[in-house]
């Protein structure tokens, strides 16, 4: 359950129609055949009209939704957030067994996050294009509906599955670990997870990725990092996008990176415009610092501008 503003909650169906199975998927169809039991127990939460038993009912609110209630807690907040926690856990729990499968197979994996239109589909044909020769690179498409960023990402030759989270507004664990199953990760150095555009609800869930990155483009001021601490906070890498445009905005890029530090005095950024390719180098080597034959990453903290 989103801990924000309550989508996914258990009985609210997306285009996965994620069951509670109660059981781990030992898969054989992924890899051309080959088993593996890369820990998604696909658990996944799915509520039905009953009460289950072990210490939780629901009521469907006004809006047809499915809202929990754990009848140990002892108020109707403590409850809901007891139920979150819950939740979280069975994710961040299905997370680990995403990471240790992709760890399996040398993949590193990025969770691109930002608001809508911050160009995160721009940075990632370009560095599919830029990087093609060197990398094998994939991409876990999220989007509320259509495939229209999926196809441009196929356009450039790499893999793309589309997940359409329906209502839901973020990614979660189980979603990403569905899409590994439709990826042969012993082909891939490098996946990327474009997430939903949301600066709210993906900042909680864990998809198995080594690093979230959050793009912000300049058209959007310089105070997001102020107004959504909570990506921020949880991001490494903050990437500037759209910097072509710095003249024609009133955005100042060091009060953006400034805001960024007070929220995460950690938080790596690097300033780039897809469009002209100013800064992308730096994105380049930071995603090199990722992969696990590569140098020792950046100190945290080091900051680097186009």
């Amino acid at each position: 359950m989103c801990t924000t503003c309550g989508c996914g909650v258990p009985g609210k169906h997306s285009a996965h129609h994620h069951h509670d199975h109660g059981h781990s998927h030992d898969h054989g169809h992924h890899d051309h055949g080959q088993s593996h039991d890369h820990g998604h127990d696909h658990d996944h939460g799915h509520a039905h009209g009953h009460d289950h038993g072990h210490g939780h009912d629901h009521y469907h609110d006004a809006d047809g939704r499915v809202v929990m209630i754990d009848a140990t807690a002892d108020g109707p907040d403590e409850r809901r957030i007891a139920v979150a926690q819950a939740l979280l856990a069975k994710n961040d729990r299905l997370a680990a067994g995403n990471r240790a499968f992709l760890e399996s197979h040398g993949v590193i994996a990025l969770n691109l996050v930002s608001s809508p239109g911050a160009g995160k589909t721009s940075l990632l044909v370009r560095t599919l294009g830029d990087l093609g020769g060197r990398l094998e690179m994939a991409v876990v498409e999220g989007d509320q509906a259509t495939d229209l960023d999926a196809r441009r990402i196929r356009a450039t030759g790499a893999p793309a599955v589309q997940v359409n989270t329906g209502p839901g507004c973020h990614l979660d664990a189980a979603m990403v670990g569905d899409a590994l199953d439709q990826l042969d990760l012993h082909k891939l150095d490098l996946l990327f997870i474009e997430n939903v555009g949301n600066l709210v609800c993906p900042a909680a869930f864990d998809l198995g990725e080594v690093a979230k990155v959050v793009l912000v483009s300049v058209t959007e001021g310089d105070d997001k990092p102020l107004k959504y601490p909570d990506m921020f906070a949880a991001a490494t890498l903050m990437v500037v996008t759209k910097t072509d445009l710095l003249p024609h905005v009133p955005a100042s890029l060091d009060r953006l990176v400034a805001n960024a530090r007070a929220v995460n005095p950690a938080i790596v950024s690097v300033a780039v415009s897809a469009e002209t390719g100013a800064g992308l180098d730096d994105w380049y080597q930071w995603i090199e610092d990722r992969r696990p034959a590569a140098n020792p990453p950046a100190p945290a903290g080091h900051v680097v501008h186009a």
